[in-house]
């Protein structure tokens, strides 16, 4: 690890990508945590790059590539919210409407019944429903029985697999409660509203015209050699899911299905097979307001969609360990406090996206707005297990993962907005102090000194002398990042402590 560290250097001038350091930054995230497979797609101010590293397939000893694609886990939730916004977008129905209209019969929580279910509420998680003890056997019965069993006997109190804790005693639209039954429910409305089955749906009317070869029906992928298996460790690396070995299987008979009576079959909480490449595809397509793209939805839409929804005030919801404090339609703003944290609070803006995680998978797709900037990461397995992060409520991975692309986009906007510093630091390495000596200039210098975590551990606001001095002698040995920068000017250095 530490040796491939060690060898970055951030050099200075308009022409440098610092793709080689990120690649190789990512390279010992991959050993350093003993990952099966890492498929990272990354972009700043319209400039993308993409790595990958380990198996799609262990046992055939095949390797990731732009075109391997990854069962997504939850990130799938903010593509089906884009689905439904779709549908609204063409005017047939408003987000506060009861969405009991569209299904045909009465959705309530039992404990307010006088309160309607609408779409703005499922889409942000504030519908009162959640995973109760009759979700998994309601799931279990729709991959396994023929003909699938109608939503309703999950969500009504008449119905067959109903649980009385399906519905928290917080009332509609007051609390976030996240739940894959919210996004569940909202594939049935698409299928409602669509009069299509719901992989159908979404495949013609969102990801082919975003340009994916992806889907949510893994007999649409056009090969099965490029879907990566997920494992897990059990005594060795074991297959989770998605082991076909590049066979497909038994489609299944759906020619009795009703369209609007499951909509889960096809996972819209957590089954769309896409690559990080094409998850690239969607949050561009997010991020632009949906210009120069085939999929049409108008700007107004998606700016609803971006809105944020539900702000965590300390009582109003589950904030899953601080990791989740606000939410759009079928988006996390993250960024917004340490807990969610994605690069360094204050310098960026919300990141939106969303994260998953199942089968021994992890992955984020996010973007920062502001200042054009987009990420996604895929990892298929995790030898080691995934332990929380010591700076947020991220893993530990993510939190190395995404220290790798903040300090991209930090070069990459340096590089797009700003001069170059003569900066000079010695010593390096250095066990008490540092001298740093910057080329005459007439601003005031501001410093901060970053860990591999991304926590600044020192920094000053002003300095109005272009020699001076940093006292280091209380950090732990090891790598650190000094950023020297002014209003116009800024400089990144690696500095050892010893």
């Amino acid at each position: 690890m530490h040796k491939t560290i060690l060898s970055l250097l951030f050099l200075l001038g308009s022409q440098f990508t610092y793709a080689q350091e990120i690649e190789e930054t990512l390279a010992d995230v991959f050993n350093e945590y003993s990952l099966m497979g890492l498929s990272v797609w990354v972009s700043a101010d319209d400039s993308d790059e993409a790595f990958h590293y380990g198996f799609k397939d262990y046992g055939r000893n095949l390797f990731i590539d732009d075109n391997t694609k990854f069962r997504i886990a939850s990130i799938s939730k903010s593509v089906t919210a884009l689905g439904l916004l779709k549908l609204y977008d063409d005017g047939l129905f408003e987000l506060d409407d009861d969405i009991s209209d569209a299904l045909g019969y009465t959705v309530r929580n039992p404990q307010f019944p006088s309160i309607p279910i609408t779409y703005r509420m499922v889409l942000s998680h504030q519908s009162s429903l959640q995973d109760g003890t009759g979700y998994n056997n309601f799931l279990s019965a729709t991959f396994n029985n023929n003909p699938l069993p109608n939503i309703s006997e999950l969500l009504l109190p008449s119905g067959s697999y109903y649980t009385s804790n399906m519905w928290r005693t917080e009332s509609p639209g007051s609390y976030f409660t996240y739940s894959n039954i919210n996004f569940g429910l909202l594939g049935a409305l698409i299928e409602k509203h669509s009069g299509e089955r719901f992989d159908v749906y979404m495949r013609a009317e969102i990801l082919e015209p975003l340009g994916m070869s992806g889907s949510f029906n893994i007999q649409d992928l056009p090969d099965l050699n490029d879907l990566a298996v997920l494992y897990r460790n059990v005594g060795g690396w074991q297959a989770q899911i998605d082991n076909y070995e590049g066979v497909y299987p038994t489609p299944p008979d759906l020619n009795g299905y009703i369209p609007g009576t499951n909509g889960v079959y096809f996972a819209p909480q957590g089954g769309l097979r896409i690559s990080a490449k094409e998850l690239g595809l969607f949050t561009s397509f997010l991020l632009n307001n949906g210009a120069n793209s085939d999929l049409s939805i108008s700007p107004t839409t998606i700016s609803e969609m971006k809105n944020i929804a539900w702000d965590y005030n300390g009582s109003n919801g589950d904030n899953y360990f601080g990791l989740f404090n606000r939410w759009g339609l079928g988006l996390q703003h993250a960024n917004a406090t340490s807990g969610d944290q994605i690069c360094n609070l204050g310098s960026y803006d919300s990141f939106l996206g969303h994260p998953g995680e199942a089968y021994g998978l992890v992955s984020d797709a996010f973007f920062e707005a502001n200042q054009d900037l987009q990420f996604a990461m895929l990892i298929n397995g995790n030898f080691n297990g995934y332990q929380f992060g010591d700076n947020s409520s991220f893993y530990k991975v993510e939190e190395a993962v995404f220290a790798a692309l903040c300090t991209y986009f930090e070069n990459q906007l340096s590089i797009a907005d700003f001069t170059p510093l003569e900066v000079t630091i010695s010593p390096n390495p250095a066990s008490h102090h540092i001298d740093v000596k910057i080329a005459p200039i007439e601003e005031e210098v501001s410093y901060h000194i970053y860990d591999l975590k991304g926590s600044i551990v020192l920094s000053s606001e002003t300095v109005t002398d272009t020699s001076f001095n940093i006292d280091v002698e209380n950090l732990d040995s090891g790598l650190y990042f000094l950023y020297i920068s002014t209003s116009t000017s800024r400089t990144h250095r690696k500095i050892i402590i010893e």
